[in-house]
């Protein structure tokens, strides 16, 4: 076996356990404009070493460079979060998410104008 050979089955190992993990059923959180949605927080490299006051702009457990997962009417949203100061907030420039009233958040889309969605919590 060559080293593109190599490669070759890692890839497809690869996307087959991609495929295997987009497949798994999530559990909603919310109702946004009908549908399910479910949110999972996901953890950016930020390498706090050297830094004697820790990072600045940390809130509600979540640091600079942080992002969450968005699943919601069969597609997955990856969204880094903002720098803005307080609630943190979520945005890939078309996609926006705030949770600042957890039985409330904020999602909005901007595709032209801006789309709000309402979201209330899954009973």
């Amino acid at each position: 076996m060559n080293k593109f050979d190599v490669n070759c089955i890692a890839n497809v190992v690869f996307a087959a356990l991609t495929l295997l993990l987009l497949a798994v059923p999530v559990q909603a959180d919310w109702l946004c404009d009908g549908d399910p949605l479910s949110i999972r927080r996901i953890s950016g490299a930020v390498d706090i070493s050297g830094l004697p006051d820790g990072i600045p702009n940390s809130a509600a457990g979540t640091l600079p460079g942080d992002g969450i997962l968005i699943n919601w009417r069969g597609v997955t949203l990856q969204l880094p979060r903002t720098n803005n100061a307080g609630t943190p907030s979520y945005t890939d420039g078309r996609w926006w998410w705030r949770a600042e009233d957890p039985d409330r958040p904020e999602f909005k889309e901007r595709r032209g104008g801006i789309t709000v969605y309402a979201c209330e919590p899954v009973a």
